[in-house]
């Protein structure tokens, strides 16, 4: 990729003079927990059916082993290519490392915003905020924001698009 190339797609996805915030590095626990609950599950059971059975299904378990590990290590970059900034119409989020993405909400097209914590998340302090519009297609989340984060980016997205709302 040419240098021109590459300030085409830094531009692109990282708009000149906004700074994106990072979401809370215990995300990645709480994506670790996630894919080893996923992948161990049929790991365990390909073991014991590998012992107990046959041979043959130890490949089983091999597979979502391997699966897991290759997921093991994109985990941690995906969580650092999340990030969301505020802007004075809208709010931008990012994410993605080979396939990005850049939502851009504008404040008055939102309808609700809506701050979820499931109990692995509660217990790791983290809170996702999605952001809902008219558009079923906008897919605006921010996950692993500490809660006291969250909360401050419900309150602010929702008195802007209020505002906005309104016309002020």
């Amino acid at each position: 990729m040419s240098d021109r190339a590459a300030r085409e797609q830094a531009a692109l996805f990282g708009p000149e003079g906004v700074e994106f915030r990072r979401v809370s590095p215990r995300l990645i626990t709480s994506r670790y927990i996630s894919a080893g609950i996923v992948a161990g599950v049929p790991v365990i059971a390909g073991l014991v059916l590998g012992v107990v059975v046959s041979p043959w299904w130890l490949v089983v378990a091999a597979v979502p082993a391997l699966l897991f590990a290759w997921r093991a290590l994109l985990i941690p970059r995906q969580v650092r290519a999340i990030g969301y900034a505020e802007r004075d119409d809208d709010l931008l989020v990012r994410k993605g490392i080979m396939f990005r993405s850049l939502v851009v909400v504008p404040y008055g097209r939102m309808q609700y915003v809506d701050v979820q914590a499931g109990p692995l998340d509660r217990k790791l302090g983290i809170a996702q905020v999605q952001l809902h519009t008219a558009a079923a297609a906008t897919d605006a989340t921010i996950p692993g924001l500490p809660p006291e984060e969250a909360e401050r980016l419900r309150d602010r997205l929702s008195a802007r698009g209020e505002a906005r709302l309104a016309g002020l």
